[in-house]
C-alpha cells in the first residue's frame, strides 16, 4: 500500500528534524514553517529542548509560529514545567514572539526569578510582551528583586524589560537607589539613566552609576 503524499511528507520531516547534520535540520524546520503541519508540532517543540544549534532554535520557533497559537501555546506552556532549563528558555523565547496574552497566567514568580540566567531573561522578555494592561506595576514589583543579577548581559535585559513597561517603574527605581547592595543601587541608576537617555550605551550608564555610587550619591537625576 502507498503511504499518502502527506504522511511521507510528515515523516521526511520527522527524520530530517532528528539528523545528526545540522543543516538538515534546518531545512527540515524551515519546509515544516513552509507547509506547516499540526501533526509536527510535538516534535518542533521537544526538538526546541534539546537544540543545540541557535539557527535551528530560531527557524523551530519561526516553524511554530506558522501554526495556530490555539494548538500551540499549550504545549508551549506545558514546557515551562519542564527541568530542562533550555526547554523552559526556549518555551518562553517562543510564547514572547506567539504574543498571545492567553499565555500570561503562565509567566509565574519563579520563571521571573528562576536562578538559570537564560530562562530568567527569557521570562523577561515574555512577561512584558504578554503582561495585561493594570498588571505592570505587578510585575516590576518582581522584575525589581532582580537588579545587580549576573553580568553586564543579564543586567542589560533587566534594564530593558523594566524600560519597556514605562513610567510604572519611577517608584521601583526611586527606592532601589537606595538599596543596601551597592550593586544593586548602580543598576538601578543606569536604568533610569537608559530610561531618560535611550541612546545612552549600558556598559557608560553602568560604569557611570558605578561611580555616583562610589562617591556616595544617588544620581545626576535625584
Amino acid at each position: 500500500m502507498t503511504m499518502p503524499r502527506n504522511g511521507t511528507n510528515t515523516m521526511r520531516a520527522l527524520q530530517g528534524l532528528e539528523n545528526a547534520d545540522s543543516s538538515v535540520r534546518l531545512r527540515a524546520a524551515l519546509a515544516v514553517g513552509t507547509t506547516p503541519d499540526p501533526l509536527l508540532i510535538d516534535k518542533l517543540v521537544e526538538r526546541c529542548a534539546i537544540e543545540p544549534e541557535f539557527q535551528v532554535r530560531e527557524m523551530l520557533t519561526w516553524a511554530l509560529l506558522r501554526h495556530p497559537s490555539s494548538l500551540t501555546v499549550p504545549k508551549l506552556v506545558d514546557e515551562l514545567q519542564s527541568g530542562r532549563t533550555q526547554a523552559r528558555s526556549q518555551a518562553l523565547h517562543t510564547l514572547s514572539k506567539i504574543g498571545d496574552r492567553e499565555a500570561w497566567p503562565a509567566i509565574t514568580r519563579a520563571l521571573l526569578t528562576d536562578p538559570d540566567d537564560e530562562v530568567a531573561r527569557s521570562a523577561w522578555r515574555a512577561a512584558v510582551v504578554l503582561v495585561p494592561e493594570g498588571a505592570e506595576p505587578t510585575l516590576a514589583e518582581v522584575l525589581s528583586t532582580q537588579f545587580g543579577r549576573g553580568g553586564r548581559e543579564t543586567q542589560l535585559s533587566l534594564s530593558r524589560a523594566l524600560i519597556a513597561l514605562g513610567e510604572v517603574i519611577m517608584p521601583i527605581l526611586r527606592a532601589a537607589k537606595t538599596d543596601l547592595d551597592p550593586r544593586v543601587r548602580a543598576h538601578a541608576i543606569a536604568t533610569q539613566r537608559l530610561l531618560v537617555d535611550p541612546d545612552a550605551g549600558f556598559e557608560f550608564a553602568i560604569e557611570e552609576a558605578k561611580r555616583v555610587v562610589a562617591l556616595g550619591g544617588i544620581s545626576a537625576d535625584g
